[in-house]
C-alpha cells in the first residue's frame, strides 16, 4: 500500500477471548501495525463516519475484519452499509466468522465482502491467516481513496 499514508487495521468483534487472540496473533505474525478494535457494528459504522467527518481519509482501515454475529447492528447489516456508502465502500472487508455456512457465505459475498475467513481452531493457523492477509493487503494491493 501507498507507504506515506498511515494505515491500521479495524476489527469489529464482540467476543474479547477473541479479541485478544486477534492482539495476540497481529503481534506473532511480527505486522506492528496498529489494530484498533470496535465491539459492534454501531461502534463500527460511528467510527468510520467519525474519520470521514475529520477529513482524515489518509487514515481509514486498510481492512476490515468483520465478525458476523454481534450485538446491535450485525456483520450482515454493516457489511449492507458499508459496500452501499460512497466513501466506506473502498476499504476492504474481511468476514471472519465461525459460521461455515454455504448460504451465509455466498450471501456475504453478495453484500460485498472482499474475503470469507472461518475463523481456525488453532491459534498457530491464527497467526498464518493474519500473516496472509497483511501480506496482501499491505504489500499486494493498492487501495485509492
Amino acid at each position: 500500500m501507498n507507504g506515506a499514508k498511515k494505515f491500521y487495521i479495524l476489527i469489529a468483534e464482540d467476543d474479547p477471548d477473541d479479541r485478544f487472540l486477534f492482539k495476540t496473533a497481529f503481534e506473532k505474525s511480527g505486522h506492528h501495525n496498529v489494530v484498533k478494535f470496535v465491539e459492534n457494528g454501531v461502534e463500527l459504522i460511528e467510527h468510520l463516519k467519525e474519520v470521514t467527518e475529520q477529513k482524515t481519509k489518509n487514515e481509514f482501515p486498510a481492512f476490515i475484519l468483520l465478525d458476523l454475529n454481534m450485538p446491535k447492528k450485525d456483520g450482515r447489516e454493516v457489511l449492507k452499509e458499508i459496500k452501499e456508502h460512497k466513501v466506506f465502500k473502498k476499504i476492504p472487508v474481511v468476514v471472519f466468522s465461525t459460521t461455515k455456512n454455504e448460504n451465509e457465505i455466498s450471501k456475504c459475498y453478495e453484500l460485498g465482502a472482499n474475503s470469507y475467513v472461518v475463523k481456525p481452531l488453532i491459534f498457530d493457523e491464527l497467526v498464518k491467516i493474519i500473516e496472509g492477509l497483511c501480506s496482501y493487503w499491505f504489500n499486494v494491493t493498492t487501495i485509492a481513496y
